[in-house]
Order: C-alpha cells, then structure tokens, then sequence
C-alpha cells in the first residue's frame, strides 16, 4: 500500500560533512574506504573514482579510470582491497588498489550475464564474486579464477542480492515482488522457498546476520521486515517513504535500519523494540462495524433500501468497514505506521498516547536517492543521487 504524508523530522538531525561533485551522470553506487577520508564511485559517465579529501576540505579523484560501459555496480572489500565493478554490457571487472588509494591494477574480467549487471557481492570467506543481472539470471564465479560456478534464472531482474556465509544462503529480490532463498554449494545450488509480500518490485535487499532478519525495500513505497532465523514466519511492514524505497542498511551495534528513497528521504528506524505485524484485511459485503452494505452488495441495498458505501479497511483491526465508522486517522508506530493512517473508530479510541510515540526519525537529503553506504565504524553515511552528487553525513546524532 502507498504511504500518506510522513511526519515532520525531529530535532535529531544527520550533519552534512561534505559534497563530492563532478561526476556527469549518476553515480549508480558509491562507498566510504575504511580507515581513510575518501570515497570510490562508479557512475553512468562510464568512470571509477576514488576520491580523496585535500587539505582545502575538498575530495578530488586520486584515481579517474574509463570503463568500456557504463558502470552499473560494485562490490569494495577493504580487506584485500579488491574492487569488483559491474557493467552495462554483462561484464564484471575485477582490480586491487594500492595501499594508498592512487592506483588500481586490473585482475580479470568475465562476461557473468548478458546484459546490465545490477548487483554484486564479493564473498570473502568462500572466494566468490556473487552478481544479478537484468538477464534475469543470478550468478557466482570464482573470485580467483573468474570461472562460473553456477547460476540461477530469476522470475525477472533483481535488485536485492544478500548472502549469508553461516549458512551459505543467498537472497535475491526481484522486479516481481518475489524474494528467492537458495542454498549454494560450490558447483551447485537448490531452491529453498520463495515468498512475496510487496505489491511492487523489490528494490533493495539488507540482512541482519546477528537476528537473522532479512529487509527488503520496495518501489512500492515499504519495507518488510521478514523473521527467517526466528522460524516464526512473522513479517513486518515499514511505512514512511512517499516514493520507491532504494537503498537499506542495518546499524548492527544499535540495531537501527537505515533506509533511503527515492523521495529524498533518510528514515531511521528503531528496530530495538517489539513490533507487530499488520493484520490481514477481512472481507465482507458490508461494513463490520454498522452492517451497512457495501456499493457492489445489490442484495442487501434492496432489502433494507439503503444505499451502497464504499469499502476501506482500519490499519489495526484489518475488518472491512464504510467510511462513517473509519472517520479517524492514527499513526501506529509498533505496526509500522509513522504517519497517520486509517482506523476504525473504536480502535482509534483503544490507541495510547505512549502507542503514538514514534520510533523512527525522518531526515531529507534534498536529492534522489539511489544508493547508499553507512560506515558504523565513523558514523558515516554516504547518499549518492540522480543529481550526479555524492553526500557524506555524520549520523551520530540519529544513529547512537
């Protein structure tokens, strides 16, 4: 369901450190380096950069490389410093950069899809280089090889791709709304389940291997919040952007979601506290509150002579009832509702002023979000947009 207006942020703000500017079209995806003040971006302009921060206050690229395509993707392990970029023709490009950030060394590159390459994951512990593409395929190489080590078709191109080395399970969300669970082995992988809960496409994948929860973001403006360690098969709903959720990231020491759109908005979700699921929405021929019918309810509208209202349904309570009965509006917060939203007269009279209390912050960028990295180590997030404008924000203030 479409989010409403989202509340008005709280004095808790993200400070802006910085802009990184330059780039002639959109920086697709972009990361912090670790232990450094500087950046690595890759952008439609078909350029990888790696921009380090001058003693003006200014980052300016120590390193300005041409791709043979558009760039669509990467993947930065600051262990090894191995760097894995995605193109738009299907290739992946593999460099190490040196120690000090002024040069990169080409490894390998392989042809790993047929097309756009959307997502990789450079898997460190098991040396593979995981990648979606608009092939509708997912697949895995051998980081040292560059030999393909299988592959997967999907229901239609992913966006979300999340892999966890404990158990060797791989999560790929997809344009269709499905969320696809397998099990790799080495030369091999099985389908373990697939389950849909979005009515959009999933745009954005994030998993929590401490409480094995998986979030998948959505252009359909939510997020779900899906219990897969847990076993309890419960799901979540987030409600707080007004446009397609792009990018998520998970602040694992305070168990925070960060979570960004395509709406200009940075939302920071407290996960620390015990959240309910949204009930399903009952049916019913007529309001379950006053027993009048609904429009399509001929029958009923002919023997009480009374004309047919239209159907909504409160957020809380999830029955079917006419608009009289659901006059009022309240945020939930613990169901994922920020904002105010439809309920039903007598569950907006059993709504607490301490249910009310938010547990979320809002936050606006002031551009199109398209990706984003969060650095727990600094508080760090960087936000790269459409506007070809790479902002760096100090989170401490929201996220602590």
């Amino acid at each position: 369901m479409a989010a409403e207006p989202q509340p008005k942020a709280l004095t808790r703000k993200p400070l802006l450190l910085n802009k990184v500017e330059g780039s002639q079209e959109v920086v697709n995806m972009a990361a912090i380096v670790p232990k450094e003040d500087g950046v690595i971006s890759v952008s439609e302009d078909r350029t990888v950069r790696v921009w380090l921060k001058r003693d003006s206050g200014q980052y300016w690229p120590s390193i300005y490389h041409s791709m043979p395509s558009p760039c669509s993707c990467m993947s930065f392990n600051p262990e090894t410093r191995r760097l894995s970029i995605g193109l738009d023709n299907g290739t992946i490009s593999e460099f190490i950069l040196s120690e000090d950030y002024n040069k990169m060394t080409l490894v390998k590159s392989y042809q790993a899809h047929q097309s756009r390459v959307i997502m990789i994951l450079f898997v460190l512990e098991m040396e593979w280089v995981l990648s979606t593409g608009q092939d509708k395929h997912f697949t895995w190489h051998c980081s040292e090889s560059g030999q393909r080590l299988g592959g997967y078709r999907t229901s239609a191109g992913a966006c979300g791709l999340q892999f966890d080395v404990e158990t060797r399970h791989v999560f790929v969300g997809d344009h269709s709304g499905q969320v696809t669970i397998l099990k790799l082995e080495q030369e091999s992988c099985s389908l373990v389940t697939t389950f849909k809960g979005h009515t959009g496409g999933v745009t954005a994948l994030c998993w929590d291997p401490i409480q094995r929860v998986l979030f998948s973001g959505s252009s359909d403006h939510s997020i779900i919040m899906w219990d897969i360690g847990g076993r309890k098969g419960t799901a979540i709903e987030l409600q707080g952007h007004n446009d397609k959720v792009q990018s998520l990231s998970y602040a694992h020491h305070t168990r925070q979601l960060i979570s960004c759109g395509a709406d200009g908005g940075i939302v920071v979700w407290n996960m620390d506290v015990e959240r309910q699921e949204t009930p399903e929405w009952l049916d019913s021929d007529s309001c379950q509150k006053c027993d009048q019918p609904f429009f399509w309810n001929f029958k009923q509208m002919w023997d009480s002579k009374k004309i047919g209202l239209r159907q909504h349904h409160c957020r809380k309570c999830g029955k079917a009832v006419c608009g009289k009965c659901s006059s009022k509006r309240s945020s939930i917060p613990l169901m994922g509702f920020e904002f105010e939203v439809r309920v039903c007269d007598s569950c907006h009279e059993s709504i607490t002023d301490e249910e009310r209390a938010p547990t979320a912050t809002f936050h606006d960028s002031k551009h199109n979000i398209v990706h984003v990295h969060f650095d727990a180590t600094r508080g760090w997030l960087l936000t790269s947009g459409t506007d070809k404008v790479i902002k760096l924000w100090d989170m401490t203030p929201v996220v602590s």
